[in-house]
């Protein structure tokens, strides 16, 4: 099939559905009335809560939800076939994962910008909420650990992205001052701060910068570390207006630009898709059904999203209408990624690939070179490989050096996964905050505590084992968990549509489908930690799954028992 024809085809898809079942969500459903109050006003502290312009709020959304999710996802599910992967993000994201992240900032901003797990309490009972917020803890622990040493990897990979990554800080930081302080519109400061940055990126094209071993430490290790200090702690403690908005805007401009790139190379190129539509049976790898599901999460539905969506977005909403862009919006944005990240490693890899060989193969060879079996596909370097490469084979096409090309889409992919890295240290923040408060644990309700405490423990799990990659042992729960967190968020929307009279279906059916894979999946994966005798998985599996069954349980005795909910007008 013709790359083009399949890129129209989805995005008219998009188009369609945010102006018809986004509105309808928008105006019949959550009844958004742009004359109600947002807790970034009501509760206006000018670090957390702060109205911020729907279009700033976008893209700090976008950037948070966004991260390495639909790069790696879509680069190694395409193993089971192009079609298989194109319909699950496509369908997955408009149905499923846009109305989860809207329904979730909906629930939020009516609930004096809470987070979901905090939600859950009100909806179901304090159990639940204790359940929730543990299940969400753990996520973000993963996700702060994993990101670190993938930032710091990257950086090690790909140094030439280094000095463009940190000019970023500054950048955004005279960006945030432009807007808030000085009171200018968002557009001017920041054409000129995107500027600023793709100078940084040519800059460092040519200017690679190598971080040298510091005595026991490797290079990683030393990253990682600059990393906590910097992106984790620091970021999450500053004012969300100093540095995490104008950073997210500079990013999600910097991913409009690199996808107008993507797509102006599939015009001036056209590769024809060279990998097969449909492969049941690759070799080793697991089946189709369910971990198509949990492995393509972001670009369909992600949990992490529902974190986001009730964190840091919902405490930055100006205006009630505003949802529908950032919520739903911001789903199909990246669902779009999903479908380009497609494009380059079923189509863009086929016009130019070196093998491990030196060897230089085009066409359905290049394909079958990356893609020979599920471990070939799944390191971490190989999915990002072929996704840098598939999208510098398009800039070729209209005369972007390729050198300058590599660095365009490297500086992309890390400073996606910085943001996601600075918004899941703030998220725990909350989380932990929240926790203190609902318990009456004072000193964890204080927000350098609470970072502290985030920071650390995540620092630990990465560190334990001496390497900084600690956290690689209990990766492979993350896509089940984010997953379930998926299920667990669309399981609160059914409640609330149930106690309020809302159309049902809408939230149940998405519930039940999610429900059915994760817990699919994660049976699976507890039957082959035991079968390999890996018990911390086996364990952390087990509590996670019996976790879930509690919590359908609880909600399923709620709904025949008088409970408090939140009231919608």
């Amino acid at each position: 099939m013709n790359s083009l024809l399949l890129v129209i085809l989805c995005f008219i898809a998009y188009i369609i559905a945010y102006n018809t079942y986004g509105r309808f969500l928008a105006k019949k459903i959550f009844n958004l009335d742009k004359n109600r109050s947002t807790p970034a006003h009501t509760l206006r502290d000018n670090q957390d809560y702060v109205p911020a312009h729907k279009i700033v709020l976008f893209g700090h959304h976008f950037t948070s939800i966004a991260g390495l999710g639909p790069i790696v996802g879509p680069a190694i599910g395409v193993i089971w076939g192009w079609v298989p992967a194109v319909l699950w993000v496509v369908f997955g994201s408009i149905l499923m994962g846009a109305f989860h992240d809207f329904g979730s900032l909906v629930l939020s901003i009516r609930s004096k910008g809470c987070s979901i797990g905090d939600i859950a309490g009100d909806l179901i009972n304090p159990r639940v909420r204790s359940l929730f917020m543990g299940i969400i803890f753990l996520a973000l622990w993963i996700i702060i650990a994993i990101f670190a040493l993938i930032i710091a990897l990257l950086f090690d990979m790909y140094p030439e992205t280094v000095l463009s990554i940190w000019c970023q800080v500054p950048i955004a930081i005279w960006l945030g001052w432009m807007i808030y302080r000085k009171g200018y519109k968002p557009a001017g400061p920041a054409i000129a701060a995107i500027f600023l940055l793709y100078a940084t990126i040519v800059i460092g094209s040519y200017n690679p910068i190598k971080m040298p071993a510091i005595g026991a430490l490797t290079p990683v290790m030393v990253w990682m570390i600059f990393l906590f200090i910097v992106n984790s702690f620091i970021s999450s403690v500053l004012p969300v207006h100093v540095l995490l908005q104008p950073r997210d805007f500079i990013n999600a401009l910097q991913l409009f630009i690199a996808l107008i790139l993507i797509v102006f190379g599939v015009i001036v190129g056209h590769p024809r898709i060279i990998a097969p539509a449909v492969v049941l049976h690759p070799v080793g790898a697991p089946p189709i059904w369910p971990f198509l599901f949990v492995i393509i999460a972001c670009g369909a539905i992600s949990g992490f999203h529902s974190i986001v969506s009730s964190g840091t977005s919902s405490k930055q909403l100006n205006s009630e209408t505003d949802a529908q862009i950032v919520g739903y919006g911001s789903m199909l944005m990246e669902s779009a990624l999903a479908i380009l990240v497609i494009i380059a490693v079923t189509a863009g890899i086929g016009m130019k690939y070196v093998s491990t060989e030196g060897t230089i193969l085009t066409g359905y060879s290049a394909y079958a070179e990356h893609y020979s079996s599920w471990s070939a596909a799944a390191g971490l370097s190989s999915k990002i490989n072929a996704f840098i490469v598939g999208a510098a084979n398009l800039f070729d096409t209209y005369g972007i050096p390729h050198k300058i090309g590599l660095t365009i889409i490297g500086v992309f992919i890390v400073a996606f996964a910085a943001t996601t890295l600075d918004t899941a240290t703030r998220l725990q923040r909350y989380i932990i905050s929240e926790f203190a408060r609902v318990h009456n644990i004072t000193f964890l309700r204080n927000r350098y505590t609470a970072t502290s405490l985030a920071v650390l423990s995540a620092a630990a799990l990465a560190f334990y084992d001496g390497t900084g990659k600690g956290a690689l042992k209990i990766w492979p729960l993350f896509g089940t968990v984010n997953q379930l967190l998926a299920a667990m968020a669309l399981l609160v929307l059914t409640i609330y549509f149930i106690r309020n009279k809302k159309p049902v279906a809408i939230a149940l059916l998405p519930f039940i489908f999610m429900i059915i894979m994760t817990g699919w999946a994660m049976v699976v994966n507890i039957r082959d930690y035991f079968g390999q005798g890996n018990w911390l998985l086996f364990v952390i599996g087990l509590i996670v799954f019996v976790l879930e069954i509690w919590m359908i349980i609880e909600s399923v005795i709620v709904l025949v028992k008088p409970v408090r909910t939140i009231e919608v007008k």
